[in-house]
């Protein structure tokens, strides 16, 4: 089967030659990246849809509108199932989260791919794919005819009106959602409300569009603004409004913003909701009908507002784990000094994210840096908008 199978004939993308991957930054170049939701396989990179906060300013091919490929796509298997950090059936897969946009009509032939060979393999990892483009009933059989894979789709939508920061219609991905709800079987789908931004979507207007969209997905997960040093130039040189003051290293979703929605959901001032979480593992497991792979139940006050189902398996689920084995496995990783398990996570040091997120999916808990700690009820976000450890207000 070729990469044009599942939707006619379509000219396979062209791979870059050598000298022109050798021009990209390193980080784009390497296909492979382990992030908190998975080990993230980008063996695609280009995309037109010129959002302005996008993850692709922090690589340097922002103006890089054309998809190409790295390798090809059975190569792109081999190099994800082949690293050392993957787990076959624990392991969390994200596809294409990086650098384009999974359901552009050039890029999803190869996605289909992708997930077909994987599949033919038996295996059961969770496989996220995150998209704002248009997905067809036709797309949605392809989805549905993995028969191995926890397969979710997640729908990113913001209901941002600037077309200057977000060119791309929100009602685009609204239909998408919709569309990909109706004819679930094998997959899940997730409204991926992102990002809400102060004074920019979160009006009760666009409180109601969420409600509404929530209604139509297995859940939903809410999250903030991911505002680099590079997106922030990015918006100055095109005379954008600025976010916020400062940047961050993590997605910035103020204390008051986050008491706006829950009260929203709570009060019932615009309607019901459908099932909303935090953070992204919660909501895939949520709607797989399994425990967090993230462990984030050790984190008490994550699940305040979970579904009491949800927490039931999450308590059942999580078991602490050995000190003397994460020891010996952090150890080979590279870990330096103390190694401590407490009732909410594993506690390490010298560790950079990919390894911290191995231990993590490996024994199902939470993996922090103690150099950088999760704050309580900051939830792992940038301490923009959120008081102070002295109860300060923070930038």
């Amino acid at each position: 089967m070729t990469s044009t199978s599942h939707t006619g004939a379509r000219r396979a993308l062209p791979i870059l030659t050598t000298e022109q991957v050798g021009v990209l930054k390193p980080e784009l170049a390497d296909v492979i990246e382990y992030r908190k939701s998975g080990l993230s396989l980008n063996w695609i990179i280009g995309c037109p849809l010129e959002c302005g906060y996008c993850v692709r300013h922090l690589f340097d091919n922002f103006k890089m509108k054309t998809p190409r490929r790295l390798m090809n796509d059975a190569q792109a298997v081999a190099r994800l199932t082949g690293h050392p950090y993957f787990q076959p059936h624990r392991t969390p897969i994200q596809l294409l989260n990086r650098a384009t946009d999974p359901m552009l009509p050039a890029v999803k032939p190869h996605l289909f791919t992708v997930l077909r060979l994987l599949d033919e393999q038996h295996l059961t990892n969770h496989v996220l794919i995150i998209t704002r483009w248009r997905v067809t009933p036709e797309d949605c059989a392809v989805l549905n005819s993995f028969r191995h894979l926890r397969l979710t789709v997640l729908v990113t939508h913001s209901g941002i009106e600037d077309r200057a920061i977000e060119p791309v219609d929100s009602a685009i991905a609204a239909v998408s959602l919709r569309t990909l709800y109706r004819h679930a079987e094998r997959y899940r789908t997730i409204l991926y409300w992102r990002p809400i931004v102060p004074g920019l979507n979160d009006s009760t207007l666009h409180l109601q569009r969420a409600r509404e969209l929530s209604r139509t997905a297995h859940a939903t997960v809410f999250t903030g603004l991911f505002f680099r040093e590079q997106i922030q130039a990015y918006y100055q040189d095109h005379g954008l409004p600025m976010p916020y003051e400062h940047t961050a290293r993590r997605k910035i979703l103020p204390e008051t913003l986050e008491q706006r929605i829950l009260g929203a959901v709570a009060s019932g001032e615009v309607g019901g909701w459908g099932p909303l979480f935090r953070k992204t593992s919660c909501g895939v497991a949520f709607a797989h009908g399994e425990a967090d792979y993230n462990g984030h139940f050790g984190i008490r006050e994550l699940c305040d507002i979970c579904p009491p189902e949800q927490i039931h398996r999450c308590q059942k689920a999580l078991v602490k784990p050995d000190l003397a084995k994460v020891t010996r496995v952090a150890r080979a990783l590279g870990a330096s000094g103390a190694v401590e398990v407490t009732d909410r996570a594993i506690v390490v040091e010298g560790l950079d994210e990919p390894p911290r997120y191995y231990l993590q999916h490996g024994f199902g808990y939470q993996c922090h840096d103690r150099a950088k700690p999760h704050l309580h009820r900051q939830h792992g976000r940038a301490a923009i908008g959120w008081p102070a450890p002295n109860g300060t207000p923070a930038p």
